[in-house]
């Protein structure tokens, strides 16, 4: 026992150098040692398991045999980030004890004391959830200073769970709630991140570095956040799965906020059954309901059949003809399947639009005054606006910050105006999709997650009117994208929701969904694409 450990910590002290970033410093392509090459270096194959595919049963059978060790997959993560990463700029930061996490994980393998499906499964974790030992920023420089005082309530259920934190990815700066025209995957903090399958393309946001990261294979699985659309949306257009669960099943606590009334972080990976039991370490439980729903692992391991199941789709032609043309073809396989697939209309969506930004500004104002309290730097939303004009870096992609202004000056949370607003948002938005589900008899609603991706261009900012995360963000219920499939070169998630509290049957469903649609491939870096293949 002794001496293993301290075989392994010997070995650790010799390797970390080489791969681990220091907390905050920028990820760079690792120089070939001896008898490694670049080539190497970026290969998805690890002791004959492909990572671009790999799930994590599969990993966990491996290391419960010995036949593969956390530390060697930790170390095959952080090799692929120096040599793939530069390429996409999607990690921050490497953590200095990714390796140390590992082989403590290895340690428990061996003795059988594993801790459940995460132990030992590198994680990246977005840049706006709190940890100790390495700078939370949101992408700002106003918080580029020391890390958080704790770790967020999910990231010590991962710690808890043997998860390894690997690092931080990057993010669209404060979730994308500071300009009016932003650019998604943009931060001051870590520069822009570009989409995977074409690299002039934005890989939307604002879980944009965590998405971008998981395409590319730099982590089996990442923490995303969203308030409306930045967890699907990215996942959408980075071909890979994403999760918003339903609000109140992951703390928010240690997350930089923009609103307790619809902020939830969530599980992103490669595929379903990765996605599900990330949640089920997130959420603290195996199941999100009580009763007869299937648990959190029912759905990642036994997914379930399509055969009489009943889809609403929601078409949103206004995506464009190539999405709408993918949308039909989606359909007709599902309908091979044996699943009934119903057209449907969401309704209130108008009045929705109208209500959540005013909402939204007075409930930033109060969250991010809370949460800047915590945190060395501004004190509070006035001092962050005024960091961000003395600031020049905070000004080279785009210089608004209007959305901060508008925080600034919003009602509070206490007048009558907002609260009325917020009781008609949470209203609508859960019977626009209570009323269609119930008329249809549905199982739940799909919708294309995102449109093609656009350019990334800071001077024109963000191409990015997408509807159809918005009933299920602001009524609290879970939502779930897909890979669809692709519009010339660039990916299309298929969007799942369905009613509150039924995270794991959307999971069931939508492992299912994925099964069917088998419409994931590696990306390819392509520098460009023609002007026509966009949105």
């Amino acid at each position: 026992m002794k001496k293993r450990s301290m075989a392994a910590l010997t070995a650790i002290l010799v390797v970390v150098p080489l791969v681990a970033a220091a907390p905050g410093q920028r990820v760079h392509a690792a120089e070939p040692g001896p008898g490694d090459s670049a080539r190497s270096a970026e290969s998805t194959l690890v002791r004959g398991v492909d990572l671009d595919t790999v799930t994590i049963p599969e990993l966990q059978a491996r290391m419960n045999r010995g036949s593969l060790s956390s530390l060697r997959l930790t170390l095959a993560y952080l090799r692929r980030i120096k040599a793939v990463d530069p390429k996409i700029n999607a990690v921050l930061r490497t953590s200095p004890t990714a390796l140390r996490q590992a082989a403590a994980s290895d340690l428990r393998h061996r003795l059988g004391k594993s801790r459940g499906p995460l132990d030992g499964i590198p994680v990246l974790l977005k840049d706006n959830v709190n940890t100790r030992d390495m700078p939370t920023t949101a992408g700002s420089l106003a918080l580029a200073g020391s890390p958080p005082a704790d770790d967020a309530d999910l990231v010590k259920k991962l710690r808890a769970a043997g998860a390894v934190i690997l690092g931080k990815a990057n993010l669209s700066e404060w979730a994308n709630f500071r300009a009016a025209k932003p650019t998604s995957g943009w931060s001051a903090v870590g520069g822009q991140t570009h989409n995977p399958y074409v690299l002039d393309r934005n890989p939307c946001g604002s879980s944009s570095g965590s998405a971008a990261a998981l395409a590319a294979s730099l982590a089996q699985v990442a923490i995303g956040t969203e308030t409306d659309g930045s967890i699907v949306c990215p996942a959408g257009m980075n071909g890979v799965v994403g999760l918003k669960p339903s609000l109140g099943v992951v703390s928010q606590s240690g997350v930089v906020p923009i609103s307790a009334e619809q902020d939830t972080a969530g599980p992103m990976a490669r595929n379903v059954i990765d996605t599900a039991l990330t949640l089920s370490v997130l959420s603290g439980r195996d199941t999100v309901r009580d009763g007869d729903a299937p648990s959190l692992t029912d759905a990642a391991v036994r997914p379930g059949t399509l055969r009489g199941k009943r889809i609403g789709l929601w078409r949103l032609p206004s995506l464009g003809t190539g999405v709408d043309a993918l949308m039909t073809r989606t359909a007709e396989r599902l309908t091979a399947a044996g699943a009934e697939v119903v057209e449907v209309s969401m309704p209130y969506q108008e009045r929705l639009g109208e209500l959540e930004f005013p909402a939204l500004l007075s409930e930033f104002h109060r969250d991010i005054d809370a949460y800047l309290a915590t945190r060395g730097g501004p004190r509070d939303l006035a001092e962050l606006i005024e960091f961000n004009r003395t600031h020049p870096e905070e000004q080279t992609c785009f210089a608004g910050q209007e959305l901060f202004e508008q925080a600034l000056a919003a009602p509070p949370t206490t007048d009558p105006e907002y609260l009325a607003m917020r009781a008609e948002l949470t209203d609508l938005s859960r019977r626009s999709i209570d009323e269609v589900m119930a008329a249809h008899d549905l199982d739940a609603i799909a919708s294309p997650a995102n449109p093609p991706a656009w350019t990334t261009d800071c001077a024109r900012g963000d191409n990015d009117v997408i509807p159809s995360s918005t009933p299920a963000a602001v009524a609290g219920y879970p939502s779930l994208s897909v890979p669809a499939g692709f519009v010339g070169e660039l990916p299309v998630g298929l969007l799942l929701m369905a009613g509150d509290r039924q995270d794991a049957e959307l999971l069931s469903l939508g492992a299912a969904v994925e099964h069917r649609l088998d419409a994931w491939r590696a990306p390819g870096y392509l520098p460009s694409t023609p002007s026509g293949a966009s949105h």
